[in-house]
């Protein structure tokens, strides 16, 4: 299995943003094969949706580096590891922008971006940016059409009902040819269906260890997998050819046992073969985020 680690970009750990090049560089030494970053605004002092079925915000998230920014560092601190993103919150930015920014960081990494796109989950995130979180799907939609355009055509020129590029000269394009692969999060009917229809890959979630009564995450992806892979299959698309790639969200009471365990049986019982580690909520500095990679790493290669 290839294993990643998130960055150092929320919480405690983006207090200390001269460390990202450290922490990244470190970590491919130690044999990481990515580093990610995710996409938070702001933290609102009365959420009217918290995060992952509570009720609050964790205080983490109170704190925030901007993603494309670490990702550019980590690109120019490294050689080797994928630098991906789960998730960008596409139908915050325009098209032109997006395609911008993310371009120019696959250009910086030699071609080895991984794009991974999502349309969040905060109304007030949304409220901040002046778009209508009602319009989140289409919007991501759009935002798929114009990037794809962006990165195969020139002159590039897109038309849709929330976003519009006028025909211009882009001449440059990513390293990746025709452009990064493109991953999406997604649970609901309608957005896996999105997954199945439009992305190289899904980008799934496991919370460890799982909090009292919530059931197995080994054997919620194995299900949820089961039925991505089937409504690939529908749209005429080869399973075997769709990526996965696994986000594993230790809480701060979680062991480095708790996160190979799951990691091994990802592999073993749903045939997850790339994952990555977030440690926001057991480090509070770059050291201790580098110490659970190296433990990580050595474990998961014994077992």
């Amino acid at each position: 299995m290839r294993i990643g680690f998130a960055l150092p970009q929320f919480g405690p750990l983006a207090h200390q943003p001269e460390d990202i090049a450290r922490f990244a560089r470190r970590t491919e030494e130690l044999g990481a094969d990515s580093l990610w970053v995710g996409d938070r605004l702001l933290a609102p002092v009365d959420p009217s949706v918290g995060y992952g079925g509570t009720d609050v915000i964790p205080p983490e998230f109170r704190t925030a580096l901007d993603p494309f920014t670490v990702l550019a560092t980590a690109a120019a601190a490294t050689e080797r590891v994928r630098l991906g993103s789960d998730v960008i919150n596409a139908p915050w930015y325009p098209p032109a922008v997006l395609a911008r920014s993310l371009t120019t960081i696959d250009l910086l990494s030699g071609g080895r971006l991984l794009v991974g796109l999502g349309t969040g989950w905060s109304p007030e995130e949304y409220e901040a940016v002046d778009i209508p979180m009602s319009e989140r799907g289409r919007r991501l939609d759009e935002c798929l059409d114009a990037l794809h355009v962006w990165w195969t055509e020139n002159p590039v020129e897109y038309r849709g009902d929330h976003w519009t590029v006028p025909a211009s000269h882009i001449d440059l394009k990513p390293a990746s040819r025709p452009h990064p692969p493109v991953y999406l999060a997604a649970f609901a009917p309608a957005a896996v269906r999105r997954v199945a229809r439009r992305a190289d890959g899904w980008l799934p979630v496991a919370v460890v260890p799982a909090k009292p009564g919530a059931p197995d995450p080994v054997a919620a992806l194995t299900e949820q997998l089961g039925g991505v892979r089937a409504a690939v299959e529908r749209e005429g698309r080869d399973p075997a050819a769709f990526d996965v790639i696994l986000r594993i969200n230790p809480s701060a009471d979680a062991s480095v046992d708790d996160i190979v365990t799951t990691l091994v049986r990802a592999e073993r019982e749903a045939g997850v073969q790339h994952a990555f580690v977030d440690p926001t909520y057991l480090a509070k500095n770059a050291d201790q985020a580098l110490d659970l990679v190296e433990r990580v790493l050595e474990r998961a290669r014994a077992s």
